[in-house]
C-alpha cells in the first residue's frame, strides 16, 4: 500500500509518505535526469545509516537517519525547490511502531541553473522521533529512502536501511546537534502573525504574505511557502524586505482534481537566511 501525505514529515509502516509538498518536478533543461539509482551504484557519491538513539521519557525513540555526501554533491529538503526531488520514504517490516516524525535541521538555499534549490551539502543528520506499540520493549524499523542527489547531474537514489532500535541506547551526539539546529519558531523569533491575502488564478491562487519579522545581520532572506494540500505545488517565492517585515508572493497550483478553497491554518512560512532559519505556521487574512 503506498500513499501521499504532503506537507507533513511522518511516516507509518507500509506507506509511502512524500516528506515535501509536490511530487516530482521537472529537471532543469540543463541537468541530465538518470533514471534511480540504487545506493550500491554510488557508494562513493552517498551513504547512508540510521542512528538508533535513545528512549525518552515519553516512552517514545529518538533516532536519526545520517546522510553524507560525497564533496560538490547535495541532496535535498522536504520543499525541495522547483528544480529538487522531494525525499520519500517506505517503512517495509518495522517492528513495535506505530509512527515517525521527521525534523529538519535548517537547510541551504542555492541557485541552480536560474532556479533555487533547497537542501544540504556534506552530511546531514534528520532526526526521528518514532512512537511505539511497547514502550518497555526492542524495536526494529526497515524500509527504504529515496532522496535526490545532484552535482553536473541529479540522481534518484533508494537507499535501503534495516536497523534494531534497542530500548537502552545512549544518547547520541550527532542526533542531539541536529535537533538544536532546526528553525526557530515564530514565539522564539517575535515573529508575526503572518497576514496574508489570497486571490484566486488561472491554475489555483495567489498568495502574498507579509510576515513581521526582526532583520537579521546574515545577508539575503529566502521564503519557502508550503500549502498543506496533497498535490499542490507551490512556485518559487519572490522576497523583499521592508524595515521589519518581510513581504512574499508565490502562485499555488492546484491538483487537476481538486477545487476549492485555500486553508490558511494549513499554510507554511519557512524564512531562511545565512542566521539560520524561522518557522512560521498559518496566516490571518490582510
Amino acid at each position: 500500500m503506498r500513499a501521499q501525505l504532503p506537507h507533513t514529515s511522518a511516516m507509518t509502516p507500509k506507506k509511502l509518505i512524500a516528506l515535501a509538498a509536490f511530487s516530482l518536478l521537472p529537471m532543469a533543461a540543463s541537468f541530465a535526469m538518470a533514471p534511480p539509482a540504487h545506493a550500491d551504484d554510488l557508494a562513493d557519491v552517498v551513504d547512508m545509516r540510521i542512528l538508533p538513539g535513545w528512549r525518552t521519557d515519553r516512552g517514545t525513540q529518538i533516532a536519526g537517519v545520517q546522510i553524507t555526501l560525497a564533496p560538490g554533491w547535495k541532496t535535498y529538503w522536504r520543499s525541495p525547490g522547483e528544480a529538487g526531488i522531494p525525499p520519500q520514504i517506505a517503512l517495509t517490516s518495522s517492528q513495535n511502531i506505530t509512527n515517525a516524525q521527521f525534523q529538519w535541521p535548517v537547510p541551504q538555499a542555492f541557485e541552480t541553473a536560474g532556479m533555487r534549490t533547497i537542501g544540504y551539502v556534506g552530511s546531514v543528520t534528520l532526526p526521528i522521533e518514532i512512537s511505539l506499540s511497547d514502550p518497555d520493549a526492542p524495536a526494529h524499523i526497515a524500509g527504504d529512502i529515496e532522496i535526490g542527489v545532484c552535482k553536473d547531474i541529479c540522481i534518484p537514489v533508494r537507499l535501503d536501511f534495516d536497523a534494531a532500535l534497542p530500548k537502552d541506547g545512549p544518547r547520541d551526539p550527532l542526533i542531539a546537534a541536529a535537533l538544536v539546529d532546526r528553525p526557530q519558531t515564530a514565539t522564539e523569533a517575535g515573529a508575526g502573525p503572518v497576514r496574508c491575502d489570497i486571490r484566486p488564478g488561472r491554475r489555483g491562487f495567489s498568495i502574498s504574505a507579509a510576515i513581521p519579522l526582526r532583520a537579521r545581520h546574515g545577508g539575503p532572506e529566502v521564503t519557502v511557502i508550503e500549502s498543506g494540500i496533497p498535490g499542490a505545488h507551490v512556485s518559487e517565492a519572490q522576497t523583499s524586505r521592508q524595515g521589519d517585515v518581510i513581504y512574499t508572493q508565490a502562485e499555488i497550483f492546484m491538483p487537476r482534481d481538486r477545487q476549492g478553497s485555500i486553508d490558511r491554518s494549513r499554510l507554511r512560512f519557512t524564512v531562511l537566511s545565512p542566521d539560520g532559519a524561522v518557522d512560521l505556521h498559518g496566516c490571518v487574512g490582510g
